[in-house]
């Protein structure tokens, strides 16, 4: 029998200091990184928890903890592709995976296929068995003045996963 599950995942980090910025694996070099202990990848962040969430699995944080210093500046791609590896390993296929970026700067419109690409990339061992593709959407949001998004002093991702269990 198989079985749909749906996975949410969110994260936050405000703006750092030196550029370059890492979403969705692609480096913007006119934007200052997040701050965190790994490449503060929120969109890789947020994706990782939407998977773990409906696997039962520990999240994001529980598995590669960030008081652990072989996760420092950790490509959080590569993070993702790991728990795909994982959750593929488990019997998990993924459907699809649906992201909301809210950032006031730096514009994120020219950057989000080339995030999807990536996602689709890191999670390619979660490709259903029978060979059909993974969906992925990336979407900009804008805070529009409001509160700490709006006031450019962060970033935040919301991500949904449909997987899927034989």
């Amino acid at each position: 029998m198989t079985r749909n599950r749906v996975g949410l995942g969110f994260d936050v980090h405000p703006f750092g200091d030196a550029p370059p910025l890492v979403l969705g694996g692609v480096s913007i070099a006119d934007a200052p990184r997040l701050a965190g202990h790994s490449d503060g990848d929120a969109v890789a962040h947020a994706v990782a928890d939407a998977l773990l969430g409906p696997t039962g699995l520990p999240d994001l944080g529980t598995l590669f903890p960030d008081t652990d210093e072989q996760y420092r500046d950790a490509d959080s791609m590569g993070l993702v592709a790991e728990i795909a590896r994982r959750l593929a390993h488990e019997g998990f296929w993924i459907e699809n995976v649906d992201v909301v970026v809210a950032a006031e700067t730096p514009r994120l419109a020219p950057h989000v296929a080339a995030m999807a690409e990536n996602l689709i990339a890191a999670l390619a061992p979660l490709r259903e068995p029978m060979g059909h593709g993974i969906g992925a959407a990336v979407r900009p949001k804008r805070g529009e003045g409001l509160g700490a998004i709006g006031r450019s002093e962060g970033i935040a991702v919301w991500a949904v996963a449909l997987i899927t269990r034989n």
